[in-house]
Parts: structure tokens; sequence; C-alpha cells
């Protein structure tokens, strides 16, 4: 599977390509098309889907791309 995310600035995650949805207890969820757009800002009604709510609410997302990444624990 071939897949780019691509985070908007202050809205949602673009996944487009090949790529498989699941929800937490491993069962699929049906994307209906190969480009989506996930919710980041945890307001939208379609979870995991964005529905454009982060507008409304003001939605700010942060980069974090100037802190380092968390510790990994040692693992690779």
């Amino acid at each position: 599977m071939t897949s780019t995310i691509t985070p908007y600035e202050d809205g949602p995650l673009l996944v487009r390509g090949d790529f498989e949805l699941v929800s937490p207890d491993g069962t699929p969820i049906d994307p209906a098309r190969r480009t989506i757009a996930l919710c980041r800002c945890g307001k939208s009604a379609d979870k995991p889907f964005c529905d454009g709510t982060h507008k409304t609410v003001r939605f700010k997302a942060g980069t974090g791309r100037d802190n380092p990444p968390p510790s990994a624990g040692g693992l690779p």
C-alpha cells in the first residue's frame, strides 16, 4: 500500500492513496473513497472524518517541529 498523509494548517489530515482505516479494536472502517480528511480538532460529528467543525471552533494545530520527539524507551 502507498499513501500520503498531509496535515493541513489548523485543519484535517488529508490521506490519499491506498490505505486501511480501522477502529481502535481493529474493526475496518470503510472510507468510501481513496482520499479522506481525518479530524484533528476532536469536535467533528462524523469522527474519524472531518466535517469542517475545526473552522467554527477556531482549532489551532501545533506543529511540534520545534520539540524533540518523545523517547521511545530504547526501542528502535
